[in-house]
This record gives C-alpha cells, sequence and structure tokens, in this order.
C-alpha cells in the first residue's frame, strides 16, 4: 500500500510528473535509434556482427551502447567516447594551469571545460568511426553491403559522429529538462536492455540440461544477493572511517558545530575500472592486427582467465591510489581548514595536518581499491562457475556498478522532490543515500 501511495504522490507532483514523462520520452526516443541501421547496409545480414558481440570485450561495447553496436545502428558508438573525453579533460585539469583555473570560476569554467569535451569527443569519434567500419568490413559478408566506396565510408563517420552527438545531446535534455544525471542514464538504460534477452538466453540454456531450474533459482538468487551487497557497500563507503571522522571538528565561529572533512573511502569511483579495463583491451587489438597466437596474447586476450583478471586487480588497485592522490589534494583541505579556523584535536596545522590527510587516505583507499577489484572480476568466477558470458556480465564489473549507482541517484532525486512538498520519502526508514562519495557521476 505504501508503494502505492507513493506512485500517486510522484503523480500529484506537477513539476515532478512533467520531469519523468519528459525523461521517459528521452530514453523512447533513445531506443528507437537503436534500429536504425547505417544507410548502406542490410540489416538481415548483421549474424557475423551479433556473433562477435556475444561476450567478451565486444559484448561490453555493446552492451554500453545498448546494444546498437551489434545493430550497426546510427548509434553504434554510443556514449562512451564522450566519456574518454571526458576522463582526458578531467585529466588534463591536473596537468595543465589553464584547465585547473577553469575549474575554478564556477558555471562559466564548467560551459568552458564543457566545450572542450565536445569538440575532444569530436575528433574522437573521427578516429573511432573509420575503425568500427573496417570491424564491419571484416565480420559482415560482402552481399551485407549495398553502398561501397569513398562515398559510403565519408558518409557513415559523419552519421556516426552525428548520432554519438545526438545522444549526448539527448542526455543533456534529461540532465536540464528531466531527472538529472542524463547521460549516466542513458548508460544504465542500455545495459538494462540486454538484460531480458541474457536472462532468456540464460534460461533456455539451463532448461535445456545444464543444471535445470534449481541451477537457474540459484542463480537469480545470487544475482540479487551480489547487487544488494554492492548497494550496501556503494552506501557504507560514503564516509571516513568513524575513529577518523570523529576527530575531524568544525569552524569556532558556527559555535564548534562539527563538520566532515570530504574523505572517501571510494574517492576515485568507477574511473580505475574504466581505466584498466581500456589498457587491457591493448592485448586483445595487437592480436586481431598481428594474428598472433603467442602464449602472451592468447593468455591476455581471455577476459575470463586467469592472468587476465589477476592483472586486471592490480591495475585497478594501483588506479585507486593514483586516481584518488590526483583528486584529493591534502595540502588544498588543510589550508581551507585553516583559513576557515577549523582543527584536528591534538595535530598542529599545516604540514603536520597534510601528512594527517595523506595516511588517512593511504589507508581507507585500499579497502575501496580492493572492493573495485573484486567487482571488477565477478563476472570471470560467475563464468567459471558455469554462467553465460552474456548473463555474467550483470554479476559485475563496470555494468554493475553503473547500475547501482545510476538507480540509487535517481531514488534520491525522486525522494527529494517528494520531501520538499511534505510528502512521504521512497523508504519507510531513513533516506535513500546517493552514490556521493562512492561512484563517480558520469
Amino acid at each position: 500500500m505504501r508503494l502505492i501511495q507513493t506512485l500517486k504522490n510522484i503523480f500529484k507532483i506537477e513539476d515532478l510528473r512533467a520531469r519523468l514523462l519528459y525523461t521517459l520520452g528521452i530514453i523512447l526516443l533513445y531506443r528507437l535509434g537503436k534500429y536504425i541501421t547505417l544507410p548502406g547496409i542490410d540489416p538481415s545480414q548483421l549474424a557475423g556482427l551479433k556473433s562477435q558481440t556475444s561476450s567478451g570485450i565486444m559484448g561490453l561495447l555493446d552492451m554500453f551502447s545498448g546494444g546498437a553496436f551489434s545493430q550497426a545502428s546510427i548509434f553504434a558508438l554510443g556514449i562512451m567516447p564522450y566519456i574518454s573525453a571526458s576522463i582526458v579533460v578531467q585529466l588534463l585539469g591536473i596537468v595543465f594551469p589553464y584547465f585547473q583555473k577553469l575549474q575554478k570560476e564556477g558555471e562559466s569554467g564548467r560551459r568552458k571545460m564543457n566545450q572542450y569535451t565536445r569538440y575532444l569527443t569530436v575528433a574522437i569519434l573521427i578516429l573511432q568511426a573509420p575503425t568500427y567500419l573496417v570491424n564491419l568490413s571484416n565480420q559482415l559478408p560482402q552481399s551485407a553491403f549495398v553502398l561501397s566506396g569513398f562515398f559510403f565510408k565519408f558518409s557513415s563517420v559523419v552519421i556516426l559522429t552525428a548520432g554519438t552527438m545526438f545522444v549526448m545531446w539527448l542526455g543533456e535534455r534529461i540532465t536540464d529538462k528531466g531527472i538529472g544525471n542524463g547521460i549516466s542514464l542513458i548508460i544504465m538504460i542500455g545495459i538494462i536492455a540486454r538484460l531480458p534477452a541474457n536472462f532468456i538466453f540464460e534460461a533456455g540454456t539451463r532448461m535445456n540440461g545444464a543444471g535445470g531450474p534449481v541451477a537457474l533459482i540459484a542463480e537469480i538468487v545470487l544475482l540479487f544477493v551480489v547487487i544488494l551487497g554492492t548497494i550496501m557497500l556503494v552506501q557504507a563507503t560514503r564516509r571516513v572511517p568513524v575513529q577518523y571522522a570523529r576527530r575531524i571538528v568544525g569552524n569556532k565561529q558556527y559555535g564548534g558545530v562539527r563538520q566532515y572533512i570530504p574523505l572517501k573511502v571510494n574517492a576515485a569511483g568507477v574511473m580505475p575500472i574504466i581505466f584498466a579495463q581500456a589498457i587491457m583491451m591493448l592485448p586483445i587489438i595487437i592480436a586481431g592486427y598481428s594474428n598472433s597466437s603467442s602464449g602472451f596474447v592468447v593468455a591476455f586476450s581471455n577476459m575470463y582467465g586467469f592472468w587476465y583478471n589477476l592483472v586486471t586487480a592490480i591495475l585497478i588497485i594501483l588506479f585507486t591510489y593514483f586516481y584518488t592522490a590526483i583528486t584529493i589534494n591534502p595540502v588544498q583541505i588543510a589550508e581551507d581548514m585553516k583559513k576557515n579556523g577549523g582543527f584536528i584535536p591534538g595535530i598542529k596545522p599545516g604540514r603536520k595536518t597534510v601528512e594527517f590527510f595523506d595516511s588517512v587516505m593511504s589507508r581507507i583507499t585500499l579497502p575501496g581499491s580492493i572492493f573495485l577489484a573484486i567487482i571488477a572480476i565477478l563476472p570471470a568466477i560467475a563464468v567459471k562457475a558455469g554462467i553465460t558470458p552474456q548473463f555474467a556480465q550483470f554479476y559485475g564489473g563496470t555494468s554493475l556498478l553503473i547500475l547501482v549507482g545510476v538507480v540509487l541517484d535517481t531514488l534520491q532525486q525522486i525522494e527529494s522532490h517528494l520531501l520538499m512538498r511534505h510528502y512521504d520519502g521512497l523508504m519507510k526508514s531513513g533516506r535513500v543515500k546517493g552514490r556521493t562519495g562512492a561512484v563517480t557521476s558520469i
């Protein structure tokens, strides 16, 4: 009854109702674009491409594009080029003083950074689109290409570039006029879109003798346990351990009210997994171009193998420390505390405070990095346990973190609208906690 009443309350709020309907309309438009094949390609002859994207790295690319990659769609490149450009621009803000200045200029600086991100996205697309066309020519028979030649290649590059920019624009519309977190929501919808088909395939495999209905039920229960565990861990990593937080006090001018410094168990979010997976794709690319069959290339081309996942886990732990070091500046935190009259009992302001924050971050980053590494290799463990690669993708990795983070963020947005208008929230006890401080927003 409480759920029904909450849904009624949601539709009583005119602004919230309009935002939800607008978001659903944008999502519908995005999903329809998946079925528009590139001009000049016969959509009935895409079996080779669909077989290539059924599992492995190509399967991940197809999942993040919502299945458009395997459909040779105008949205085939998805939103990932924009994500790559965003990461590069963030890193530039650490290296170059000009970008550091833009980051501190507020709204005007943010707009300028977004403009540079769009320019870089176009540059990445111009490089990626021809590569995608080469892959199409390798995977599809010649009869699948109704058109060919320079005009086909040039027009396809333009269409693929425009398709990704249009998807990016749709995400920005959701952020501005919809429920928020537009880019993240589009990625999540693309991931969820593959769940029904992959579940049906998994159910068919089990029902045809590979474990039977008992194994299927066990897999479903295990999936819910993994999802619930990830939700609990994401919400639990929002603050530093109590023994550190209690030592930090607030500004005296506010009557000694205790303030928490923004130190987080997982300050790097999902970025270490993305960096590690990008590096681990290199052996697969080398193998594809060189046709090498050496033991090293074979071992690191199998994303469900032992060595691949061991190296991936190590890289994630290292990248977590690296990304935390470049995003959390202990010197800046110590200076801000000193300017505002804040202090840590028993520790002198200045260098000693910086050393304290450095020590705290080194200790609390370790469990966060191990958590990310375990989440990243869970799909490989699921495959080794007998689950099909298509369905195993939902047991961990970037996809699970994005699903959990975006759902929590969306629920938090809805709850904030309800509470602002004096309606009960979504949860009976406590408020929904978003992924702030646990999984970086995309």
